[in-house]
């Protein structure tokens, strides 16, 4: 009785402390149905008594094309994590070159440094260069955030991987090029959905490098979408809270379905067989 007594008091603060923090995205949705003359109501509804679709219709009008470049933005930033971050790993956890551990610590070290601090300089190379209000150079600069976190997880992931399957692959003749896209990959399934998810997220909120890298051009993603409109619709806040949820909606997507997989890819490597 004791012990069910405490589980159920845990799963009640466990329900409790889940309520308030899912609380503001409720709000949100709540927000985003509720009419523009039911804003200032006291007490407020709980619900969208008189819903409306007006914010919706608002924000698929005006802010496709951000949501757009955010899609690209993130996916390409997806590519380009991968393809600088696997075979780096790689060499890192089969390969073992000379200074790796240096270059493992520089990659954690490279993690500490504030965005603001990095978006400047890219600022001033992307300037000299004429990329700046570009898709690639937000592509190459997001990256920036997710390589060293990629790094990172898909060595840890790859040294757990038997040392007999890459030498397996060698004494039937593979090269390293080969053994990796034939052996590592496919069994590092899991921690390229968990890089490439946090990887997505981290391009698709961003808004530091967007808002210094892409002022005044014509591919703004979603976050600097959203700021400017509100900026510029400051009494529709049901348009306002319309484009928060459709900019959540692929996040939220992503997480539900590659779940398991990142909770695999993440804990890999915690355990010696």
């Amino acid at each position: 009785m004791t012990a069910a007594r405490r589980g159920w008091w845990r799963t009640g603060l466990g329900v409790v402390f889940t309520a308030l923090m899912l609380f503001p995205v409720y709000w949100m949705i709540n927000v985003s149905f509720t009419r523009d003359q039911d804003m200032r109501k006291s007490p407020p509804y709980w619900f969208p008594v008189h819903g409306t679709l007006e914010g919706y219709r608002a924000v698929l009008e005006q802010q496709g094309p951000y949501l757009a470049t955010s899609l690209i933005v993130g996916a390409g930033t997806v590519v380009l994590t991968l393809a600088i971050s696997a075979p780096a790993a790689y060499s890192l956890a089969k390969l073992r070159p000379r200074g790796g551990g240096v270059l493992s610590f520089v990659l954690l070290i490279a993690q500490m440094i504030p965005a603001v601090i990095m978006a400047m300089g890219f600022y001033a190379i992307f300037l000299s260069t004429g990329v700046l209000n570009t898709l690639p150079g937000l592509i190459v600069a997001d990256s920036t955030l997710a390589v060293p976190f990629a790094v990172l997880i898909f060595t840890t992931f790859m040294s757990g991987i038997p040392d007999e399957l890459v030498q397996a692959a060698r004494v039937d003749g593979a090269g390293a090029l080969r053994t990796f896209r034939s052996i590592v990959l496919p069994v590092s399934r899991n921690a390229i959905i968990t890089v490439s998810l946090f990887t997505f997220l981290w391009a698709w909120s961003d808004f530091v490098y967007a808002s210094t890298l892409d002022q005044g051009g014509g591919h703004q993603p979603i976050t600097l979408g959203i700021y400017h409109y509100i900026g510029n619709n400051n009494q529709q806040w049901n348009a306002i809270m319309a484009t928060a949820v459709i900019a959540s909606i692929p996040a939220t997507v992503l997480l539900v379905v590659a779940q398991r997989y990142v909770a695999a890819g993440v804990t890999a490597g915690a355990v010696k067989h």
